[in-house]
Protein backbone atom coordinates (compact mmCIF):
# COMPACT_ATOMS: atom_id res chain seq x y z
CA UNK A 1 0.00 0.00 0.00
CA UNK A 2 1.34 3.43 -0.98
CA UNK A 3 0.97 5.74 2.03
CA UNK A 4 1.69 9.45 2.29
CA UNK A 5 1.51 12.13 4.94
CA UNK A 6 0.52 15.78 4.60
CA UNK A 7 2.05 17.49 7.66
CA UNK A 8 1.38 20.93 9.06
CA UNK A 9 -0.09 23.02 11.85
CA UNK A 10 -3.31 23.80 9.92
CA UNK A 11 -4.34 26.66 12.21
CA UNK A 12 -6.83 26.74 10.57
CA UNK A 13 -7.14 24.40 7.59
CA UNK A 14 -7.82 26.33 4.36
CA UNK A 15 -9.23 25.42 0.96
CA UNK A 16 -5.62 25.46 -0.28
CA UNK A 17 -4.74 22.72 2.20
CA UNK A 18 -7.83 20.75 1.18
CA UNK A 19 -6.81 20.98 -2.46
CA UNK A 20 -3.45 19.39 -1.61
CA UNK A 21 -5.12 16.67 0.50
CA UNK A 22 -7.51 15.77 -2.33
CA UNK A 23 -4.75 15.66 -4.91
CA UNK A 24 -2.59 13.48 -2.65
CA UNK A 25 -5.58 11.19 -2.05
CA UNK A 26 -5.83 10.68 -5.82
CA UNK A 27 -2.19 9.55 -6.01
CA UNK A 28 -1.77 7.45 -2.87
CA UNK A 29 -3.72 4.55 -1.39
CA UNK A 30 -3.83 6.21 2.02
CA UNK A 31 -3.08 9.77 3.13
CA UNK A 32 -2.65 10.89 6.72
CA UNK A 33 -3.06 14.55 7.49
CA UNK A 34 -0.66 14.89 10.42
CA UNK A 35 -1.21 17.91 12.63
CA UNK A 36 1.94 19.16 14.29
CA UNK A 37 1.87 19.45 18.06
CA UNK A 38 4.30 22.30 18.72
CA UNK A 39 4.26 23.44 22.33
CA UNK A 40 6.47 26.43 21.53
CA UNK A 41 4.01 27.88 19.01
CA UNK A 42 0.86 29.71 20.11
CA UNK A 43 -2.08 28.42 18.06
CA UNK A 44 -5.47 30.06 17.69
CA UNK A 45 -7.22 26.70 17.79
CA UNK A 46 -6.39 23.78 20.06
CA UNK A 47 -4.93 20.61 18.61
CA UNK A 48 -8.28 18.84 18.98
CA UNK A 49 -10.17 21.71 17.32
CA UNK A 50 -7.76 21.69 14.38
CA UNK A 51 -8.03 17.92 14.02
CA UNK A 52 -11.84 18.07 14.20
CA UNK A 53 -11.96 20.80 11.54
CA UNK A 54 -9.78 18.71 9.24
CA UNK A 55 -11.81 15.53 9.88
CA UNK A 56 -14.97 17.40 8.94
CA UNK A 57 -13.25 18.80 5.84
CA UNK A 58 -12.03 15.40 4.57
CA UNK A 59 -15.05 13.29 5.57
CA UNK A 60 -15.81 12.65 1.88
CA UNK A 61 -12.30 11.30 1.23
CA UNK A 62 -12.38 7.68 2.42
CA UNK A 63 -8.62 7.16 2.13
CA UNK A 64 -7.70 10.20 4.25
CA UNK A 65 -7.31 10.12 8.02
CA UNK A 66 -6.18 12.69 10.56
CA UNK A 67 -3.53 12.17 13.22
CA UNK A 68 -1.07 14.21 15.25
CA UNK A 69 2.67 14.10 15.71
CA UNK A 70 5.49 15.85 17.52
CA UNK A 71 9.20 15.67 16.98
CA UNK A 72 10.74 14.57 13.71
CA UNK A 73 8.32 13.93 10.88
CA UNK A 74 10.52 11.16 9.50
CA UNK A 75 10.23 9.30 12.81
CA UNK A 76 6.44 9.52 12.53
CA UNK A 77 6.68 8.21 8.96
CA UNK A 78 8.91 5.28 9.94
CA UNK A 79 6.71 4.40 12.93
CA UNK A 80 3.60 4.40 10.70
CA UNK A 81 5.20 2.83 7.61
CA UNK A 82 4.60 5.96 5.52
CA UNK A 83 6.94 6.29 2.56
CA UNK A 84 6.12 9.75 1.25
CA UNK A 85 5.60 13.30 2.43
CA UNK A 86 3.34 15.53 0.30
CA UNK A 87 3.81 19.28 0.53
CA UNK A 88 2.03 22.07 -1.32
CA UNK A 89 4.17 24.87 -2.73
CA UNK A 90 2.73 28.35 -3.20
CA UNK A 91 5.81 30.26 -4.34
CA UNK A 92 9.54 30.07 -4.89
CA UNK A 93 10.05 31.18 -1.29
CA UNK A 94 8.25 28.00 -0.13
CA UNK A 95 10.47 25.92 -2.39
CA UNK A 96 13.73 27.25 -0.96
CA UNK A 97 12.84 26.10 2.55
CA UNK A 98 10.98 22.93 1.57
CA UNK A 99 13.78 21.71 -0.71
CA UNK A 100 16.22 21.70 2.20
CA UNK A 101 13.73 19.81 4.36
CA UNK A 102 13.03 17.34 1.55
CA UNK A 103 16.71 16.65 1.03
CA UNK A 104 17.25 16.02 4.74
CA UNK A 105 14.13 13.85 4.98
CA UNK A 106 15.32 11.85 1.97
CA UNK A 107 18.66 11.32 3.66
CA UNK A 108 16.70 10.02 6.67
CA UNK A 109 14.70 7.65 4.45
CA UNK A 110 11.46 9.38 3.40
CA UNK A 111 10.88 11.04 0.03
CA UNK A 112 8.96 14.28 -0.42
CA UNK A 113 6.55 15.04 -3.26
CA UNK A 114 5.75 18.65 -4.06
CA UNK A 115 2.36 19.70 -5.36
CA UNK A 116 2.15 23.06 -7.08
CA UNK A 117 -0.66 25.01 -5.49
CA UNK A 118 -3.76 25.67 -7.52
CA UNK A 119 -3.38 29.32 -8.63
CA UNK A 120 -6.75 30.04 -7.03
CA UNK A 121 -5.13 29.44 -3.63
CA UNK A 122 -1.54 30.59 -4.25
CA UNK A 123 -1.85 33.61 -1.94
CA UNK A 124 -3.57 31.71 0.85
CA UNK A 125 -2.11 30.87 4.24
CA UNK A 126 -3.54 30.17 7.66
CA UNK A 127 -1.83 33.32 8.96
CA UNK A 128 -3.54 35.48 6.35
CA UNK A 129 -6.91 33.85 7.11
CA UNK A 130 -6.54 34.58 10.83
CA UNK A 131 -5.48 38.18 10.22
CA UNK A 132 -8.42 38.88 7.93
CA UNK A 133 -10.91 37.17 10.26
CA UNK A 134 -9.49 38.98 13.30
CA UNK A 135 -10.35 42.33 11.73
CA UNK A 136 -13.79 41.31 10.52
CA UNK A 137 -12.96 40.41 6.94
CA UNK A 138 -14.93 37.78 5.04
CA UNK A 139 -12.95 34.55 4.61
CA UNK A 140 -15.96 32.38 3.79
CA UNK A 141 -14.71 31.68 0.25
CA UNK A 142 -11.28 30.61 1.50
CA UNK A 143 -12.17 28.05 4.18
CA UNK A 144 -14.87 25.41 4.61
CA UNK A 145 -18.16 26.60 6.17
CA UNK A 146 -17.45 24.91 9.52
CA UNK A 147 -13.99 26.53 9.68
CA UNK A 148 -15.54 29.90 8.87
CA UNK A 149 -18.06 29.36 11.69
CA UNK A 150 -15.20 28.61 14.10
CA UNK A 151 -13.40 31.77 13.05
CA UNK A 152 -16.57 33.86 13.47
CA UNK A 153 -17.05 32.28 16.89
CA UNK A 154 -13.48 33.18 17.83
CA UNK A 155 -13.36 36.72 16.42
CA UNK A 156 -16.97 37.76 15.87
CA UNK A 157 -18.85 38.33 12.63
CA UNK A 158 -17.04 41.50 11.66
CA UNK A 159 -17.38 45.19 12.03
Amino acid sequence: MRKAVCPGSFDPVTLGHLDVFKRAANQFDHVTVAVLLNSTKQSLFSLEQRMDMIRESVKDLPNVTVDTFHGLLVNYCVDNEIGAIVKGLRAVSDFDYELQMAQMNSRLGVDTFFVATNPEFSFLSSSIIKEIAKYGGDVSGLVSPHVNAALVSEFGAGK
